[in-house]
């Protein structure tokens, strides 16, 4: 395949990503007359249409979904060398990308502040999502995952901490029903829970178990919106101890171990031993010696 063949078909797979010329052009930095010339030169090399042109935009036909499955992996796979290959200097610098579990922004902050005036050449990207983000297509150099242990054989994975999480309600909330007596009293009371009903939180798998779904009368999809509904009286949820201890909010049952969430640090095995990467899980396993959530 020439230089050339290679363009057209990154400009035909940005189409048919975006659904427009325009919106192609604009992520490939041309004018919308290259991507149409790249479009028209790419199915006359191939002797076929690869789209339905309408007055919304391009439609891929099946030809075209057919090449274009192959050229998104094409760009997949030629990210990820990227990617790699800029994380294999001698020196630190260039993009950081970590991605993390939502709701340790204020924990990672202050790591992020310590490497970046260390190393100046240094700009972070921080990706705060419970998507999975594949280490082996350069999605992240580091990634910060909670639960069960990662088990990619691509993958380095090491503990970082344990997160200890309890029940907590407002105290207004307690004034006016109580606290649980138990599992048995779970029914008639209020409970903030996760929007995701398969959340792999430990604390959320066992919300399923133990708490009536009729019970679950607010649901929120951050740790932030979680920790207002729980302050703002709106019912009982689970919030890491460290979290609460400054929200002035009542502890109502007993913490559990089996509450408690590890995290765990994930690294791709080509880029684990990088100066970059090893220089920042430096910083990162100090600070996190000294988090008050284990």
């Amino acid at each position: 395949m020439t230089l050339d063949a290679w363009d057209e078909i990154r400009t035909a797979y940005q189409v048919a990503r975006l659904g427009t010329v325009s919106g192609a052009a604009d992520v490939l930095g041309v004018h919308h007359a290259t991507v149409i010339r790249h479009i028209d030169a790419l199915e006359r090399r191939l002797g076929a249409k690869l789209f339905q042109r309408h007055a919304r935009g391009y439609t891929p036909t099946e030809a075209g979904r057919d090449l274009l499955s192959t050229a998104q992996r094409t760009e997949e796979q030629l990210n990820q060398l990227v990617s790699r290959i800029k994380g294999l200097g001698d020196t630190v610098s260039g993009e950081l990308i970590v991605t993390s579990i939502s709701g340790i922004a204020e924990l990672l902050t202050p790591i992020f502040r310590s490497f970046v005036e260390a190393h100046p050449g240094v700009t972070i990207k921080h990706i705060s999502d419970m998507r999975l983000f594949r280490l082996d297509f350069g999605e992240a150099h580091v990634a910060i995952r909670a639960g069960a242990q990662p088990e990619d054989p691509d993958y380095v994975v090491r503990p970082l901490v344990r997160m200890k999480w309890a029940m907590y309600a407002a105290p207004d909330y307690v004034a006016a029903h109580g606290r649980p007596a138990g599992t048995d009293d779970f029914a008639r009371h209020r409970f903030v829970g996760p929007v995701d009903p398969e959340s792999r939180a430990p604390f959320n798998r066992w919300m399923r178990t133990h708490v009536p779904d009729a019970a679950i009368v607010h649901r929120t999809s951050e740790p932030e919106a979680n920790l207002a509904a729980v302050r703002g009286g709106l019912g009982i949820g689970f919030l890491r101890t460290s979290e609460a201890a400054t929200a002035g909010l009542v502890e109502v049952m007993p913490t559990q171990a089996d509450w408690d969430t590890p995290l765990w640090i994930v690294t791709h095995v080509d880029l684990h031993r990088t100066l970059k990467v090893q220089s920042f899980l430096t910083v990162l396993k100090q600070a996190a010696a000294n988090w008050a959530c284990t």
